[in-house]
């Protein structure tokens, strides 16, 4: 039987007073659900732009029909904008289309060879490293081959990406943060669950130390993040390896999280 994860009304922690701050109506709707990685990097990346949106939560194991009308896939996040009547879904592509919307202050760099290796590793991200970080947080630790494999496969895919980042930092791209930082950003919030649950330890990764360090201290991280025993609690259908969301068949199969 499928267990559904415990689900909270709203928002704790530093979150709590964001969601206060835009709760008034606004052209630019965003539905999103507190504890979701996908949801809180569209939200930083809102943060980041300084634009006036009203903030809607959404339980997706609890759906309304009205999420259904804006989104037929019946996910989160969702960007709603009501006086064109566009709606974009998939966090990814809120991202792209926030920095495209709304150019200032950019999220990507200037060259165009910048902007492809911004796209390279934002595809890496997505394709590879988050659906390596469910799959480790699904492997029993009472199956040392299985735990120890997705270990292994995290611990590869965010040496790649963190090696990339460049010298000095304290960003991807140096000292502008960048759409590949945000898309990653909701995962150093959250690798703590792995540290204490799985064996992770961000000292195998020092360049993911170091740049994961600035990212949970940006201001716009920090104003959409929740309390994390919140984030134990919902996570722990993945712990026992008991959900049977979307994302966590796909991260069972090896896909990209939808």
């Amino acid at each position: 039987m499928a267990t559904k994860p415990t689900s909270y009304p709203a928002a704790t922690g530093r979150a709590v007073k964001t969601v206060a701050e835009h709760a008034q109506e606004q052209d630019l709707v965003f539905w999103g659900a507190w504890f979701g990685p996908f949801t809180h990097r569209s939200w930083i990346a809102l943060e980041e732009k300084g634009l006036k949106y009203q903030y809607k939560e959404f339980n997706p194991y609890n759906k309304p029909a009205e999420l259904f009308e804006i989104n037929p896939k019946g996910l989160v996040p969702i960007l709603q904008n009501t006086t064109t009547k566009e709606v974009t879904a998939d966090s990814l592509a809120i991202l792209k289309h926030l920095d495209e919307a709304y150019p200032s202050p950019s999220l990507l760099p200037s060259s165009t060879a910048d902007k492809a290796i911004a796209e390279q590793w934002l595809t890496h991200i997505n394709a590879v490293l988050i659906p390596s970080f469910f799959r480790l947080m699904q492997a029993q630790p009472s199956n040392a081959s299985q735990h120890d494999k997705a270990l292994e496969d995290f611990t590869a895919a965010l040496s790649l990406v963190s090696a990339a980042r460049k010298e000095g930092g304290p960003y991807f791209f140096g000292e502008d943060i960048s759409l590949v930082d945000i898309a990653i950003a909701p995962w150093a919030v959250r690798d703590f669950i792995i540290a204490e649950f799985r064996g992770w330890d961000r000292e195998a990764v020092l360049a993911w130390k170091e740049w994961a360090e600035v990212l949970e201290r940006r201001e716009s991280v920090l104003k959409t993040t929740s309390n994390r025993e919140k984030y134990v609690e919902f996570n722990g259908t993945f712990l026992r390896d008991e959900s049977f969301s979307q994302a966590a068949k796909a991260a069972r199969s090896g896909l990209a999280i939808p």
